[in-house]
């Protein structure tokens, strides 16, 4: 059968350049701009991949009813444009094709709600509301195409490292994992819902529990929460990983590799691996915080032993924090009002600090409540000199930790200390099993599926002391990267379910695979998840998630562009014996 040659176009922008002088092609795309030099006219015409310049010269008749945006298929010779007219901005810069014939393929029929590319003025609602023009932004276009090339060698990385590419049902069971469930009721099962996945994290511990050495996956997750800057609301995407008979080290390795190697290709400057590896405990004294900003220099050091019989009330038997900031002495002082409203702010009683003069001595709102015995052991504690300034934060622990974790990072951007040109990375690992919840009682503190440390042995204690196998990788103070080495004995998981209030029968029937899969020849098993769409906004150096997405919802979880969350009609409620109650 022979086929005839496409009507619409012969070359697209990106197979244009100077090797086509005298050719005669067929270009078709978007209209860009239109300019009018008096006899002479110029069309920018856009297409997926670029810009090129036609020139209509006396033939005025060919532009009757062009709009912007219009799409349109041109004729014409490549010529090579005068010198005095080449654009470098734009690859097709030293060509330009001499229009013999237009067609209008797709007209502009009403005006465009704004302009393409859009300004910064233009509100967000507006732009996903006509997401599809939104997306002809080269910027915005631009990202689209960044975010499946950067999957796309996220894939191959993964499939060199020996992982297979499985895919998890989307329709399954509710599951407690720390959101709210999307449910999707059933039309045969009377009452009974599905439920769309929080994470593939059951199905892909049975993939390893079926015989498959090496699972990975670029898997939607469903959580209803709502959106952040970092996070949106309904739909997200993650690397899901998962290795047989593995080690904590071996999950750092494989994120290590596939991290690396991505931001290597792209022209990522981050630390190279392996990544520093910090426990929670050490985190939390130090950074005030499990998700570190490690590009931020300030750090922060405990001070409570020298104040438990403090005669200075707002420190005695208190968890201290100290911070110290070098060459701060020099600020005004109205920065260290700034400072202590900021602190005010977060809920904090003040901020006292003090600074350290010419020949050493302190000076500050705190320095009278010291004695010469504490001047000194600070000044050797915090590594004081000439010029800084040592803060001190102090409340409950958790408070404190809190606190000075804020305080660092608000140092940290009101100083300008911050490299915003490159990426730190560690790993945050030795994650506390438990804590307690509202009513006091012991709840999963992270993933309910990960080993505690110590097997069934360590939970016999105190649940709070329990160390689980479960780790996060963090950059530049965002968590990118969470898991777990998993439990696989169900010994183990009913005694860990038990303290945070389950029973058996919970057991059974919320995670009757996992339970029934542990029954015959479970092998010991890790893993991990990386936010796609975060580390695609950290690499794009965008500020909101919803920006690396091509359809994303607004911050209220409404898709503006299709109109969802939608009424059903009466019969689709029938259908699915579900009655709309009213709103009270």
């Amino acid at each position: 059968m022979k086929f005839r040659k496409n009507q619409y176009r012969t070359h697209t922008t990106i197979m244009l350049s100077e090797k086509n002088i005298g050719e005669q092609v067929r270009a078709s795309g978007w209209v860009e701009n239109i300019r009018d030099h008096g006899g002479i006219q110029f069309v920018d015409l856009r297409d997926h991949y670029g810009v090129v310049q036609i020139t209509f010269k006396g033939d005025a008749e060919l532009l009757r009813g062009i709009h912007r945006e219009c799409c349109v298929s041109v004729g014409g010779e490549v010529i090579k444009r005068a010198e005095d007219t080449i654009n470098e901005k734009i690859a097709t810069g030293t060509i330009e094709i001499m229009a013999q014939t237009l067609e209008i393929l797709g007209s502009v029929s009403e005006n465009l709600p704004f302009e393409v590319p859009a300004s910064k003025e233009t509100g967000e609602e507006i732009r996903l509301r006509y997401r599809f023009l939104d997306l002809r932004n080269t910027a915005v276009h631009s990202g689209i195409v960044y975010r499946s090339h950067v999957i796309s060698y996220m894939r191959k990385i993964m499939e060199e490292m020996g992982f297979l590419d499985l895919q998890t049902p989307i329709l399954s069971a509710s599951s407690p994992e720390g959101a709210r469930d999307f449910l999707v009721p059933s039309r045969k099962h009377h009452g009974k819902f599905y439920a769309l996945p929080q994470a593939p994290q059951i199905f892909k511990q049975l993939y390893i529990i079926s015989g498959f050495d090496r699972y990975y996956q670029i898997a939607p997750c469903f959580r209803d929460e709502d959106a952040r800057a970092d996070r949106t609301a309904g739909e997200f995407y993650q690397l899901d990983i998962e290795l047989a008979f593995a080690e904590q080290g071996d999950v750092f390795e494989a994120g290590e590799t596939v991290l690396s190697k991505t931001l290597e290709h792209f022209g990522i400057k981050a630390n190279a691996a392996p990544y520093p590896r910090i426990t929670y405990a050490d985190v939390m004294l130090k950074y005030g915080t499990d998700k570190p900003d490690l590009r931020n220099p300030l750090f922060i050091i405990d001070l409570s032993d020298m104040f438990i019989a403090s005669g200075f009330k707002p420190f005695a038997d208190k968890t201290v924090r100290g911070m110290r900031v070098p060459g701060m002495a020099e600020k005004s002082k109205s920065f260290f009002k700034n400072m202590e409203e900021f602190a005010l702010s977060i809920g904090m009683g003040g901020l006292g600090y003090v600074e350290v003069q010419e020949d050493m001595s302190l000076k500050g709102p705190i320095d009278k409540f010291l004695t010469d015995e504490q001047r000194a052991e600070l000044k050797s504690r915090a590594g004081l000199e000439v010029g800084d300034v040592l803060y001190f934060i102090a409340d409950t622990e958790k408070n404190a930790a809190v606190y000075a974790g804020q305080i660092r990072a608000e140092l940290g951007n009101r100083l300008d200390l911050i490299d915003k040109n490159r990426f730190e990375i560690c790993w945050i690992y030795d994650f506390p099993m438990y804590e307690e919840d509202e009513r006091g009682k012991p709840a999963f503190s992270h993933n309910p599926f990960s080993m505690p440390q110590g097997g069934l042995k360590a939970l016999e204690g105190d649940p709070l002391s329990v160390l689980a196998y479960q780790y996060d990788l963090v950059i530049n103070g965002v968590e990118l990267a969470s898991g777990a080495v998993r439990n696989h004995d169900n010994e183990i998981m009913k005694k860990a379910f038990e303290i945070a209030g389950y029973t058996e029968d919970d057991l059974k029937e919320r995670f009757g695979a996992l339970y029934g899969a542990f029954k015959f020849g479970a092998p010991p098993h890790a893993g991990m998840a990386f936010g796609v769409d975060r580390l695609l906004m950290l690499m794009l150096n965008e500020e909101s998630v919803r920006e690396v997405i091509a359809f994303p919802m607004n911050g209220s979880a409404q898709d503006l562009l299709l109109g969802a969350p939608s009424e059903a009609t009466e019969q689709q409620l029938r259908e699915v014996h579900i009655k709309v109650r009213e709103k009270h």
